[in-house]
C-alpha cells in the first residue's frame, strides 16, 4: 500500500467500518487492482468516477519552462490512463444507459474516440462508407457503439431541459457547467453535420431524406451561432477545456462553405427556399425563380447575370437542358423560353472568350425576327458601355461580326446602335465592307446540306458535340442525320467513336467490306446500338433500329438483309421469353414460330451465321414442346452442322418417349453418349528424357459436340420441366456412376431409361460432373421452387456431401410443398423409407437426437433400436422434452419413463409419464383413433421441424 493510502487508513482509524477510497495513481503500480476493484459489491469509487478520473489524469496540459499551457503528452501513463477507462467501459459492457447517465457529453466523447483509435478505426474515413462486414469484430463493434450513442445523443438533445437560476454562491460551477455546455454544443454541431450528409446522399432514391437532411443543417447552422457567441463570452475559462485534452471546435472558411451549401440545396430541392431572403446566393435565386410559374424571371436574371457574372456555365447550360426536356416531353409554350435562354447564354459565352454552342449556331440558320431582335436587346444589355473593360467590348465586337456574317443578318446587325457605338466609323466602314463580302462569297458558295455547315471557326468543337448526340441518340432517323451532319464536317470512321458499340465477329467483315462510309458507319452503329438495348431488355427501340437497318440494307445487300432478319429473329424470341419469365403465359404467335421453322430449315450459302440464333430458337421450339416438329421434321444435314439441333432433337426424341422406358432407351443412350463426351477428358502425355511417359496435364475432349461451358449455358436458357427433369435425371445417374457409392447415392425420376456402367471411367471429368449436376438442379430450383422430385434430388446431393443441416431444410421443404406446408399427410412416396432415414441420419449428425427419436416412428415399421440409442445420449442439441408430445409410441414414451427414473430427471420422467397418460393413445382404443393421434402428431412435429430448418 501506498504511504498517502497508509496516512488515510490512520486518520480513518475512528471509522473502521468505512474502508478507504482508492486512489487514481494506484491503479497505476498494481495491474490487478483494477479487475479485483471492479468485482466489489459496493467499489468506491464507483465505475464511471474511474472514468472520469482516468481521462481528466490523461487530459492534463503540461506547462513549459515559460509557464505555458501544452497539449497532453503523448506518453506512457497517458496511454494506459486511457486504457485503464477503456477496461471500466468494457467492464460495464459498453451500456450507454450507464455511461450516458454518468459521463458528461464531452468525456463520454472522449472515451469513445479512444475506443475508435484502440479499435484500428480507418482513419479519414467516414463511418457511413465502411462496409462493416469487412471489419473484424472489434473494429464494428467500436464503429457501432459510437454512432449508437451519436444517435441516441442527438435524439436526447433534442429534449427541452429545466434551466435553474444560481444563487451567488453558485457562479462558479455555472461557469464550468456552461464550459461543459459549449463543448457539448461543439460536439452536437458535427454528430448533426454528418447525419445530415448521410440524409443527403439517401436523398436520391428517397425525398423525405431530404427533408431529413435540411433539419439537420438547419441545426447545425443554430449551434454553430451558439458555439461563436459562447466562445466570445467564456473566453476566460478556456483552460477547462484542456483539463479533457479538448479544444473548440475551429470552423474554417471551407467547412462554413460546404455547410451553407449544403444548406441552399437542401432548401432548394425540397422547395423551402425565400425569394426575400436577403442571403440567399445566385444559386438559390434561380433555384426559386425555376421553380416558379414566371420563366421571364429566369430570363431576366440570365440578363442581369451576364453583367455580374455571378453564374458557373454550367448551371446556366444545366437549366436550359431542363427546359429542353420538358419541350421534349410535350409541355407546350417553352419554346420560346428555351431560344431566349440559348440567346443569353451565348452571349456569355461571347463575353467570356468562349466557343458559340451548336443550338445558337441552328438558331441562327433561318431565325425569326423577334428572336434577333432580342438578342441585340441581350447585346446591349450585358455590356456596360461606361463601365465595361475595353477587352469585354472587343469580345461584344467579335461577337456582332460572328452574327453579321449570316447573308440575312449582316444589314440588321451593322445598322445597329450598339453596333455603331463600340466602333469608330472608320473601323465601322471597313468591318461592314469585310462583313458584307464574307457574307456574299457565303452565299454564292452554298451546299444544301444542314445547318452544321455554316459554323466558322468551331468545328472540331461542333464534332465533338455531335459525336456525343451520336452515342447518346437511340432514334435512328436522328442517327443518321447525325452522321450526315458529320461525314460534311471530317471523313473518318465515325463507328469508332465509342469503343462500347460491338457487333458479332461474324458480320464484321461483311460490314467493313461495305464502300461507302456513311453507309458502312450507319449500319454499324444502328446494329451496336439495337444489340444492346436488347441485352438490357429495350425490346422496343431494339425493334426500331433494327428496322431502320433492315430498311437500309436491303437496298444494296441481301447477305446482310439476311443477317438483319435472323437478328429481328432473335430480338422476338428473346422478347417473348423475357415475357414468360416475368409472368406472361401467351403462347407465342403462330407467326413467331414459322419464322423459328424456317430459321431452321434455313440452307446456308455463304451467310455469316451466329450460333446463339440457332442455340436460342432450338431452346424455344423445347421450352414450347415443340417436339413432333424437332424430332420428325428438322433436315438431317442441319441435325449433323448445328449441335444446338442435334442436342435438341436428342432431349425431344427421348422426353416425347419417356412413358415406356424400353422404347425410349435408344434415344436415350445416344443422348447419354453425346453427354458423356462433352464431359470427357483427354490426358496429355509427355516422353521423358529417360523415356518414361508421365501425364503432363487433362484438357477439355474435342470429341464433344459443346464444350461444357456452352452446354451449361444453353441449359439454362430451357425451362420445360420435363426437359429439365429428363436432363436432371441424366445427370443424376451419371454422378452415381463416376462416385461409385451405392450406400449414398441421389435419387430422381426416370433413372431406369439410362445405362448403368461407362466404357471409360477414366476419361470423365468427375468434378465437372460433381459441379453440372449441382448447377442444373439449383437452376431448375430458381423456375420452379416448389418441384417436390427436385427438391428430394437436392436434398440427396446436400446429403451425399455431408452437408445435413441443408440437406434436412430440403427434405423438408419437399414436404412442406406437397402437404400444403404439412397439414396434410405427406405422400408416402414423397416421404419414402430412404428419405426418412437419410433425414434421421441428418438429424443424427447435427446431434438432435430427440428428433431422431421422433422420426424413428414415421418409417413403415418403427426402428427402436435406432430410437432406444438416441434417447441415451445426454449430449443432445435440440429441445429435448419439448418434442415428447410429438411421440405417439408408447413403448418409445415407456422407455423413456424408464431413462429419466434411471437419470433421477424426475421433472422430465413426468413430462413422459403425461404425454403416455393422454386418452388418445390408450392401446384399447380403435385402429382409427390411433392412426388419427398419430397423423396430427405427424404434422406438429413436421411444422415444428420447418419452422427450425427454414
Amino acid at each position: 500500500m501506498s504511504a498517502e493510502a497508509a496516512d488515510r487508513v490512520a486518520v480513518s482509524g475512528s471509522r473502521p467500518s468505512t474502508p478507504p477510497q482508492t486512489s487514481w495513481f494506484e491503479f497505476l503500480l498494481d495491474e490487478m487492482l483494477l479487475e479485483n476493484h471492479l468485482q466489489k459489491s459496493h467499489p468506491d469509487p464507483v465505475p464511471v468516477q474511474l472514468v472520469i478520473q482516468f481521462l481528466e489524469q490523461a487530459a492534463k496540459p503540461s506547462v513549459n519552462e515559460q509557464n505555458q499551457v501544452q497539449p497532453p503528452a503523448d506518453n506512457r501513463r497517458n496511454r494506459t490512463l486511457k486504457l485503464l477507462a477503456l477496461k471500466v467501459a468494457a467492464h460495464l459492457k459498453w451500456d450507454l444507459d450507464v455511461l450516458e447517465k454518468g459521463l458528461t457529453i464531452p468525456v463520454l466523447n472522449m472515451l469513445l474516440n479512444e475506443l475508435l483509435c484502440v479499435s484500428k478505426v480507418p482513419p479519414g474515413v467516414k463511418h457511413v462508407d465502411l462496409d462493416l462486414s469487412t471489419l473484424p469484430p472489434t473494429t464494428a463493434m467500436a464503429v457501432i457503439i459510437y454512432n449508437r450513442w451519436a444517435i441516441r445523443t442527438i435524439v436526447l438533445s433534442s429534449f427541452p431541459e429545466k434551466q435553474t437560476k444560481p444563487g451567488p454562491h453558485q457562479m462558479n460551477m455555472l461557469n464550468i457547467v456552461q464550459q461543459e455546455k459549449e463543448l457539448t454544443e461543439n460536439i452536437l454541431s458535427v454528430v448533426h453535420y454528418d447525419l445530415g450528409g448521410i440524409f443527403f446522399q439517401q436523398g436520391c432514391s428517397d425525398q423525405l431524406a431530404y427533408e431529413k437532411a435540411r433539419e439537420h443543417f438547419q441545426q447545425t447552422r443554430e449551434l454553430l451561432l451558439k458555439v461563436h457567441f459562447m466562445v466570445s463570452c467564456t473566453k476566460i475559462y478556456s483552460k477547462t477545456y484542456h483539463t479533457f485534452g479538448l479544444t473548440l471546435i475551429q470552423f474554417d472558411m471551407s467547412f462554413c462553405k460546404r455547410l451553407a451549401g449544403y444548406w441552399n440545396a437542401c432548401r432548394a430541392l425540397t422547395g423551402a427556399l425565400d425569394p426575400s431572403d436577403t442571403q440567399l446566393n445566385p444559386y438559390g435565386q434561380i433555384n426559386i425563380i425555376e421553380a416558379s410559374s414566371f420563366p421571364q424571371a429566369l430570363v431576366e436574371a440570365f440578363i442581369k447575370d451576364n453583367v455580374s457574372l455571378s453564374l458557373p456555365n454550367h448551371l446556366r447550360q444545366s437549366v436550359l437542358r431542363e427546359f429542353l426536356h420538358k419541350v421534349q416531353q410535350g409541355e407546350r409554350g417553352l419554346d420560346e423560353v428555351c431560344h431566349k435562354l440559348c440567346v443569353c447564354n451565348a452571349v456569355r459565352d461571347a463575353l467570356q472568350g468562349e466557343v458559340l454552342s451548336v443550338r445558337f449556331q441552328q438558331l441562327l440558320h433561318k431565325p425569326r425576327k423577334h428572336v434577333v431582335d432580342f438578342m441585340l436587346e441581350v447585346c446591349t444589355r450585358s455590356l456596360d458601355k461606361d463601365r465595361s473593360s475595353e477587352t469585354s467590348k472587343r469580345k461584344m465586337v467579335i461577337f456582332l461580326k460572328c452574327v453579321g456574317l449570316k447573308p440575312h443578318l449582316v444589314f440588321v446587325v451593322t445598322a445597329h446602335k450598339l453596333f455603331t457605338e463600340l466602333l469608330k466609323e472608320e473601323d465601322r466602314k471597313i468591318l461592314v465592307e469585310q462583313m458584307r463580302k464574307r457574307s456574299a462569297t457565303v452565299n454564292l458558295c452554298a451546299k444544301p446540306l444542314p445547318s452544321f455547315y455554316d459554323i466558322p471557326a468551331a468545328a472540331s468543337v461542333n464534332i465533338g458535340q455531335l459525336e456525343q448526340q451520336l452515342i447518346l441518340c437511340l432514334d435512328a432517323r436522328r442517327i443518321r442525320q447525325i452522321l450526315i451532319e458529320l461525314h460534311s464536317m471530317a471523313e473518318r470512321p465515325f463507328w469508332r467513336v465509342n469503343n462500347k458499340w460491338e457487333v458479332p465477329p461474324d458480320y464484321i467483315n461483311v460490314i467493313l467490306n461495305i464502300k461507302d462510309n456513311l453507309t458502312k458507319d450507319l449500319v454499324y452503329i444502328l446494329m451496336a446500338k439495337g444489340l444492346h438495348c436488347i441485352t438490357v431488355k429495350d425490346f422496343a427501340h431494339t425493334r426500331q433500329l433494327f428496322s431502320a437497318c433492315l430498311e437500309l440494307v436491303t437496298e444494296f445487300s441481301p447477305k446482310l438483309r439476311q443477317v438483319m432478319l435472323n437478328e429481328m429473329l432473335l430480338l422476338e424470341v428473346r422478347a417473348h421469353e423475357t415475357g414468360v419469365a416475368e409472368g406472361s403465359n401467351v403462347r407465342p404467335p403462330p407467326d413467331l414460330v414459322s419464322r423459328v421453322r424456317g430459321y431452321l430449315e434455313m440452307r446456308i450459302h455463304d451467310l455469316p451465321l451466329r450460333q446463339i440464333v440457332g442455340e436460342e430458337c432450338v431452346a424455344f421450339m423445347l421450352n414450347w414442346r415443340e417436339n413432333e416438329y424437332l424430332t420428325l421434321q428438322v433436315p438431317q444435314q442441319l441435325v449433323m452442322n448445328n449441335p444446338y439441333i442435334k442436342l435438341g432433337q436428342l432431349l425431344a426424341s427421348t422426353c416425347k418417349e419417356l412413358p415406356g422406358p424400353k422404347e425410349s432407351r435408344r434415344t436415350a443412350k445416344e443422348l447419354w453418349e453425346v453427354v458423356v463426351q462433352i464431359c470427357s477428358v483427354s490426358n496429355q502425355h509427355k516422353r521423358n528424357s529417360d523415356g518414361r511417359v508421365s501425364l503432363i496435364k487433362q484438357r477439355e475432349s474435342s470429341m464433344g459436340i459443346l464444350q461444357r461451358s456452352r452446354f451449361i449455358t444453353f441449359i439454362k436458357k430451357l425451362r420445360e420441366p420435363l426437359v429439365l427433369t429428363t436432363l436432371i435425371s441424366l445427370f443424376v445417374r451419371f454422378h452415381s456412376i463416376v462416385r461409385d457409392d451405392i450406400v449414398n447415392e441421389v435419387t430422381a425420376e426416370h433413372l431406369a431409361i439410362w445405362p448403368s456402367t461407362l466404357a471409360n471411367m477414366q476419361a470423365v471429368d468427375v468434378e465437372a460432373v460433381a459441379v453440372t449436376v449441382k448447377e442444373l438442379v439449383t437452376y431448375a430450383l430458381t423456375l420452379n421452387p416448389n418441384n417436390q422430385s427436385w427438391l428430394i434430388t437436392q436434398a440427396d446431393i446436400y446429403f451425399v456431401t455431408n452437408q445435413y443441416s441443408a440437406a434436412l431444410h430440403f427434405y423438408l421443404q419437399a414436404g412442406a410443398v406437397c402437404s400444403d406446408f404439412f397439414t396434410k399427410a405427406v405422400a408416402p412416396d414423397v416421404y419414402t423409407d430412404q428419405v426418412l432415414k437419410r433425414m434421421i441420419k441428418c438429424c443424427s449428425m447435427l446431434n438432435c437426437h430427440t428428433q431422431v427419436a421422433v422420426l424413428c416412428q414415421f418409417l413403415r415399421e418403427v426402428d427402436y433400436m435406432t430410437a432406444f440409442k438416441a434417447l441415451q445420449e445426454q449430449n443432445s442439441h435440440d429441445a429435448m422434452d419439448s418434442f415428447y408430445d410429438y411421440i405417439w409410441d408408447v413403448t418409445i414414451l415407456e422407455y423413456l419413463t424408464h431413462i429419466h427414473h434411471k437419470r433421477g430427471e424426475s421433472e422430465k420422467r413426468q413430462i413422459a409419464i403425461k404425454a403416455i397418460g393422454q386418452t388418445e393413445l390408450n392401446a384399447s382404443n380403435p385402429e382409427e383413433v390411433l392412426q388419427l393421434a398419430a397423423q396430427k402428431r405427424k404434422k406438429k412435429f413436421l411444422q415444428a421441424m420447418a419452422k427450425l430448418y427454414f
